[in-house]
């Protein structure tokens, strides 16, 4: 709505208006010059654009919120009166037009060019009028989207951090029943283990309200949370990570593979008393992350014949959170690959870091 391209809008539109005449008074036969019509058309037009930006910065709000009955009692009356000081000033800069008439006084002249331009002129005016409505609309609009995605996106990270406030005690938990069954059997491991849930505590605190981090800070929690179960299954397990090294920037929600693996460990791994595998694989797959979490264990079908699909409070956290981010362009799958074999697979869109903090969701900023 700037008051350059109201000028340039309509200036453009008086000189197409110009060939057009001009064109067919060639045709006709008539010899007029291209240079008076082009000039008195784009000059008509380039005042509109003026009148009708004014219009705008003047009476904008009040053409956007009058109802029906006031535009009708208001609008004709200032839409005659702006048609009629249009006629006025541009007869001062073309006087001898039209050109086939006889010379005639300014106020003759000016009220038989506004007789004979007042449908053209009327209709000018109230196609601007319409689009000053159509565009107050079209705000109002625009503005109720912006406030329902501000409110969406509240929302989400509302959820998204009530999801990761649930995981830390879930977590803690676990944890500490590690530990305290270690105390009766290993204390130094035991005394070790706190040590390393400090760092993880520590790393958690750290990231504070960060939604999106870099891949290599969850492997640093990975990897901790790792060496801890190591001092607990000692020669139990044998476990693998692989990442690929061009995902080492690519942003992941934070502490979204770690209720993964504890989910491994507490529903597989825990159940063996020796010859457990932990594969865990995180690659880049046409433009998406792609992470898998692979375990021995007892599979999904416990002894007693019940169905364990293994969504617990740590794999339900993470199908959650990922829809909360990625909407529908995420995957959560978990499979039974052989009778004591299960995988966790999740993908979603890869994104590169560009800062050092990025915390932000699907709906926002």
């Amino acid at each position: 709505m700037h008051p350059v391209v109201f000028v340039c809008a309509f200036t453009s539109l008086g000189l197409l208006f110009a060939l057009q005449e001009w064109l067919n008074l060639h045709r006709s036969g008539y010899r007029i010059g291209p240079l008076i019509v082009f000039t008195s058309w784009g000059t008509q037009y380039f005042m509109w654009g003026i009148i009708c930006w004014l219009l705008w910065r003047l009476f904008g709000p009040y053409v956007q919120k009058a109802g029906i009955p006031r535009i009708l009692a208001i609008g004709i009356p200032v839409s005659l009166v702006t048609c009629l000081l249009q006629e006025m000033i541009w007869v001062i800069f073309f006087p001898n037009i039209p050109l086939d008439h006889k010379p005639m006084p300014y106020w003759d002249r000016a009220l038989f060019n506004f007789r004979s331009d007042l449908m053209e002129s009327m209709a000018i005016f109230w196609s601007a009028f319409l689009f000053f409505r159509g565009y107050g609309y079209y705000q109002q609009l625009r503005e109720k989207e912006t406030v329902a995605a501000r409110l969406e996106a509240q929302l989400a990270h509302a959820q998204i951090a009530a999801l990761r406030m649930q995981l830390n005690p879930h977590f803690l938990f676990n944890t500490m029943n590690s530990i305290s069954s270690l105390m009766r059997t290993d204390i130094e491991a035991a005394d070790s283990m706190l040590e390393q849930m400090s760092s993880l505590l520590r790393m958690t605190l750290e990231r504070r309200d960060m939604q999106l981090i870099p891949l290599h800070e969850e492997i640093d929690f990975v990897e901790t949370y790792l060496a801890m179960q190591d001092r607990r299954y000692i020669g139990r397990i044998v476990r693998s990570l692989s990442v690929d090294p061009e995902l080492h920037d690519a942003l992941v929600p934070a502490m979204i593979l770690q209720p993964i693996i504890e989910n491994a460990f507490v529903h597989g791994l825990s159940k063996l008393d020796k010859g457990g595998e932990l594969t865990i694989e995180i690659k880049s797959e046409g433009g998406r992350v792609r992470a898998s979490v692979i375990n021995t264990g007892k599979g999904l079908i416990r002894e007693s014949g019940e169905e364990n699909d293994g969504h617990g409070v740590g794999l339900t956290n993470v199908q959650n959170r990922l829809r909360l981010h990625y909407g529908d362009d995420c995957s959560f799958d978990i499979q039974e690959t052989d009778h004591a074999r299960v995988q966790v697979s999740i993908s979603f869109p890869l994104q590169l870091s560009t800062s050092e903090a990025e915390s932000f969701t699907r709906f926002g900023v």
